[in-house]
């Protein structure tokens, strides 16, 4: 049987999502966690790649289990009582035997986080000491919406097949005169692509470059020609969608 878990994990200290062979990841302990508390090896498949130190607030894995989940609030409670206190399992969800957590997804919604003053209270936000123009922001950020190449935001050496990607939202807001918030969603995101994205933008609002210089930057599809990457610990995968329903058992 397949299910779904939905998760939340604080990535500080974490060496991004996915396992590697030198580093502590978010995957790596959740596995060994569940592997305990569900008494059978179990191998999680993500919705895809988190950097090192980006947090998520919704992410999903599936993996499967020879039988049902019998007392799902008692695995949970387990699962949790395992995991460590920057990381919990919200609730598990039956699916087809076919589901898949990465390639089923529809869309995913990231949040980035930017101070303008200093404060020490502004954990997980990029502190940028320059003043900032939210509307020009606002400007190119427009003009990145709908379907197109964006490899001038992908990470260089990256081994995807394609880099066309379906941005339907893009857009700062201000909680106060020095806190900003970017959200973004996509059908889908290239390596680094969110952190390149914000880091063009905050030269948008610093006046190094035009909002009207965004067509040719995508056109060009030259990852040099665009603005630095912004830190990854200020970086939230907030949601990610499927076409079928996911009811927690």
């Amino acid at each position: 049987m397949r299910f779904f878990a939905n998760v939340s994990y604080n990535g500080e200290r974490y060496s991004g999502w996915q396992r590697q062979p030198n580093a502590v990841t978010v995957q790596q302990i959740l596995e060994e966690a569940m592997t305990r508390a569900c008494g059978c090896p179990i191998a999680l498949t993500g919705a895809g790649r988190t950097d090192a130190g980006v947090s998520a607030s919704g992410y999903f894995a599936h993996f499967d289990c020879p039988s049902p989940v019998k007392e799902p609030a008692q695995l949970l409670y387990k699962i949790n009582a395992i995991l460590p206190a920057d990381i919990v399992a919200n609730y598990i969800a039956a699916v087809a035997d076919d589901a898949h957590a990465r390639f089923d997804a529809t869309s995913r919604s990231y949040s980035y986080k930017v101070h303008t003053a200093k404060d020490p209270f502004a954990w997980h936000s990029f502190y940028c000491k320059f003043p900032l123009d939210v509307d020009a922001m606002n400007r190119a950020a427009d003009l990145l919406h709908g379907r197109r190449d964006f490899s001038c935001f992908e990470k260089t050496g990256a081994d995807n097949k394609t880099s066309v990607c379906n941005i339907s939202h893009a857009r700062w807001s201000a909680a106060d005169a020095t806190h900003l918030q970017f959200d973004i969603t996509a059908d889908r995101f290239l390596r680094n692509m969110v952190r390149a994205i914000v880091g063009t933008l905050i030269d948008v609002g610093r006046g190094k470059m035009a909002p009207e210089d965004i067509p040719a930057l995508l056109e060009k599809g030259d990852r040099s020609a665009a603005g630095q990457s912004v830190p990854g610990e200020p970086l939230l995968l907030r949601e990610i969608t499927y076409p079928y329903p996911l009811l927690p058992l």
